[in-house]
């Protein structure tokens, strides 16, 4: 593991399959996901969600979702709703008392209602228990088959108006799928449903990176037999060749303006991060050491650009300029530390740091230096923010068994993440739907 950050040993790493992340299912419309919440905020908010009135004439029940997604941030707790009769859908039906004898201090009730060109529409209102107020009210138009989308958003509406933090529930995520000989670059939302094939391939992918608005992958592939760096449109599928000088070419990272990627090349010898243009033009070489620099990442208004190297005898973490030139250390704590990525807030960047033998995901401040381990696993890797900041995507293993894993930016709320079949690792969230 001592070179677990140089994109050598990364290739190497894959083809073994070493903590092999099994999450999602290949090829159906939903996976069968099973999340384990196995630590929760300091103060969970009691939320009753009565079932829409109507819904059970749909194919999919959107408060199942919604309860889902407030209980996965790990900062709700579902009030039983069992019982109360008749399940109120408007405002004027609501017996508060009932909600309040449960504990419930929110109550998420609503309807759907056949629009005559087929059309759903989806209301919903959250309700204050204790004032007997009306918190938000929103209404949806939609087609059948974005039920689930619905549901994301209303989930998204209720956790932003009852923590004042933006919801993440209707976001994506990229990773790459290994069934056997086969590798699949797949999207699908960030609770694992309604997974998308963006490229199969017999040769490894590896390396998927988000564009700041979403509608772009950059990943590596090794296709043409050496790994080559491409970027492909979600919308249409069409793509093309971003880097593929001589050598290996691996870890793109966006800038947040979508302008230049940063990409790392073994084109003069060893690997070395350099930009370019998102159409592929001005190669610009942005360090400059004897030793592997790789793993770039961009800060949130895209002056600095943090990186992994072992110019100092190990692997450890950097800041520079976007522009490149003189680098400061970042990381002092232990002799291993990897793949930093910044907090969209850019006051903080998580990275994985190894400690007796174990490899965690831990967060660093920028203005204080102060390290905080917030795993307690052996082999985590490919640490990636959710756009709000509050969770971290990881991959990890245990009892052997790969699993993917969430824990919140605090480390107070810890999700195990694991599926039946087929390997995933590298996960990386995608941006906030605009």
């Amino acid at each position: 593991m001592k070179r677990l950050f140089a994109f050598q040993y990364a290739v190497r790493h894959w083809l073994q399959g070493l903590a092999a992340m099994a999450f999602l299912a290949a090829g159906g419309a939903q996976a069968a996901l099973t999340i384990d919440i196995v630590g929760s905020g300091a103060t969970q908010i009691p939320v009753a969600i009565v079932p829409f009135a109507q819904e059970n004439m749909l194919s999919q029940s959107l408060t199942g979702v919604v309860g889902a997604d407030l209980t996965r941030s790990g900062l709700f707790k579902m009030v039983d709703t069992a019982g109360i009769t008749p399940p109120p859908s408007q405002p004027n039906e609501v017996r508060y008392p009932d909600f309040r004898g449960r504990g419930a201090d929110a109550i998420v009730i609503g309807a759907v209602a056949t629009q005559p060109d087929g059309r759903l529409n989806v209301q919903f209102r959250l309700l204050d228990a204790a004032r007997q107020t009306q918190l938000l009210g929103l209404s949806y138009t939609v087609a059948p088959t974005q039920l689930r989308q619905t549901a994301h958003r209303i989930a998204d509406a209720i956790y932003e108006k009852l923590t004042g933090d933006v919801g993440v529930f209707s976001t994506k995520i990229a990773y790459i799928l290994k069934r056997g000989k086969r590798y699949e670059l797949q999207v699908a939302d960030a609770d694992g449903y309604g997974p998308q094939t963006v490229l199969a391939s017999n040769e490894p992918i590896i390396s998927p990176a988000w564009s700041a608005d979403g509608s772009k992958l950059a990943y590596v592939s090794f296709e043409q037999k050496k790994p080559i760096v491409y970027v492909q449109n979600l919308a249409n599928g069409q793509r093309r060749v971003l880097s593929a000088f001589k050598g290996n070419n691996s870890a793109p990272a966006w800038s947040p303006d979508g302008s230049k990627l940063a990409v790392v090349l073994t084109l003069e010898g060893h690997s070395q991060i350099y930009s370019l243009n998102a159409d592929g033009s001005g190669l610009k070489r942005l360090t400059n050491s004897p030793l592997v620099d790789t793993e770039p990442n961009f800060s949130p208004d895209g002056q600095w650009i943090i990186f992994t190297s072992d110019r100092s005898g190990g692997p450890q973490i950097y800041r520079m300029p976007a522009s490149g030139g003189s680098a400061t250390r970042l990381t002092f704590e232990g002799s291993y530390n990897v793949t930093p990525r910044y907090a969209p807030d850019g006051k903080s960047f998580a990275f994985i740091q190894r400690s007796n033998g174990s490899f965690n995901v831990a967060v660093q401040d920028f203005a204080t230096g102060q390290v905080q381990v917030l795993t307690d696993t052996k082999l985590d890797e490919s640490p990636s923010f959710a756009p709000n900041g509050k969770m971290i995507l990881y991959a990890t293993e245990i009892r052997g068994r790969g699993t993917l894993a969430a824990v919140s930016s605090d480390g107070r709320v810890k999700q195990r993440l694991s599926e039946m079949s087929g390997d995933v690792r590298e996960p990386a969230w995608g941006p906030l739907v605009k």
